[in-house]
């Protein structure tokens, strides 16, 4: 089986997830976005898409026009109901591909947290992350797209996670995030975190206290929502 990924930049990987994608027999294919995005035939065709974060925008296309051929693979694969999993800017293409607008929230949000969930949410994989801590850090939000169901949210941002049908998950925080390696977003995102006064010890501290809860519930997220998807681990 073959899981292509699309990354934004190099430290928001797979994290955590990697190892689970591994023992379930995916090939992981990994594509720099704006570099070897996949082709159309292959994305679609792959047997598991995931488009990870980054720090760009999902409407600065003037500035990165690849995110305009990005989001029109993310709808072609949607609409071929190819299993597509998005997390952070890789669901707010997700949105975006089904035409909800996306739009700075006006504000960052930035660390550890926990998120409510909905009734929806209660009933869904992401049921594992109730009352834990998640990582944070996104300043965009988006709108709920069409026959779409609202998993969570937060105080600060109204939609943290949507579910469409049963092959499109879209988590807006970072599950996957694996504090071992959290150093690399502190340094690759220190402009960002000083313009939005978010401390970087503080966020450290919070993922040595938090990680350790966070990654088998993170597992279970992945594990429950690829289970529905009826494949078989090899």
């Amino acid at each position: 089986m073959i899981c292509r990924v699309i990354q934004h930049v190099c430290f928001e990987d797979l994290g955590s997830w990697k190892d689970i994608l591994v023992r379930r027999g995916y090939d992981i294919v990994r594509h720099q976005a704006g570099i070897d995005l996949p082709g159309e035939e292959e994305w679609r065709e792959a047997d598991l898409g995931i488009v990870l974060g980054g720090p760009v925008g999902v409407y600065d296309t003037e500035l990165f026009p690849w995110l305009e051929e990005e989001r029109r693979l993310l709808a072609g694969r949607i609409a071929a109901r190819g299993p597509l999993l998005g997390v952070c800017l890789g669901a707010q293409l997700a949105a975006s591909a089904l035409g909800a607008a996306v739009y700075p929230s006006g504000g960052k949000e930035i660390g550890w947290g926990t998120i409510r969930l909905t009734a929806e949410g209660e009933r869904s994989c992401l049921r594992h992350l109730r009352d834990v801590p998640v990582l944070h850090w996104h300043g965009d939000t988006f709108d709920l797209p069409p026959g779409a169901e609202l998993l969570a949210s937060t105080d600060k941002t109204q939609r943290q996670a949507f579910l469409l049908g049963s092959r499109l998950l879209a988590v807006q925080f970072h599950p996957e995030a694996e504090t071992e390696e959290l150093e690399r977003w502190l340094i690759g995102h220190a402009c960002e975190l000083a313009a939005a006064g978010a401390d970087p010890r503080r966020i450290r501290a919070d993922g040595r206290r938090f990680g350790g809860l966070l990654r088998p519930r993170a597992a279970k997220v992945l594990e429950e929502w690829l289970d529905g998807l009826g494949v078989a681990v090899q």
